[in-house]
């Protein structure tokens, strides 16, 4: 495990009931990240660097929806049981809590589209704590991940993206490798 560097933060990406089994949306396995998103968590908050638990928070009608002529089943819907952490998942007291999609015209895949209640952007948030480095984990490698990675890119963050901590929807087979070579030519490191 690493020890992280004062500079550093951990973002999760949507570790979510209904994107694990049984949910609305699951992805294959997506439970299985849990452990090791765990595992960083303890390594980040034990080493005083700052941990970011993103999440999708839909309204019940949004274009994002199929219902509404989007591309995804009803998920992640404010307040219900679906849209809450994973029970497993053990997020460190004092880490900051975004929230993405959350109006009804928006989709909102990438992190950096997430608020935290006072409204500050991720940017932002990682900005204000002196971050220059981000470690990404979570669901879907594909989408919210990949997006998330991406943006924090183009933001000018080194991102690090941890692979075991990620699980692919794979509408395609490959849909999850061809988005990690895509991460990784962006210039993400794999870890």
């Amino acid at each position: 495990m690493l020890t992280p560097t004062p500079d550093s933060a951990l973002v999760i990406i949507d570790v979510q009931n209904d994107f694990c089994p049984g949910g609305s949306l699951p992805v294959a396995d997506g439970d299985k990240v849990v452990p090791v998103i765990n595992a960083y968590a303890e390594a980040f908050a034990k080493a005083g660097c700052l941990v970011v638990a993103d999440r999708d928070w839909h309204p019940s009608d949004t274009s994002h929806f199929a219902t509404n002529g989007g591309a995804w089943p009803v998920h992640c819907v404010q307040d219900t049981p679906g849209a809450a952490y994973h029970p497993d998942l053990k997020l460190p007291a004092g880490a900051v809590h975004i929230r993405k999609g959350m109006r009804n015209d928006e989709d909102a895949y990438s992190g950096f589209e997430g608020r935290d209640g006072d409204g500050t952007l991720l940017a932002s948030i990682l900005e204000q704590h002196g971050v220059k480095t981000i470690y990404v984990g979570g669901l879907a490698t594909d989408y919210c991940v990949r997006a998330t990675v991406l943006d924090g890119l183009k933001a000018g963050f080194q991102v690090k993206l941890i692979q075991d901590g990620c699980r692919a929807v794979n509408i395609q087979p490959t849909d999850g490798e061809a988005a990690i070579r895509e991460m990784a030519e962006a210039g993400a490191a794999l870890v």
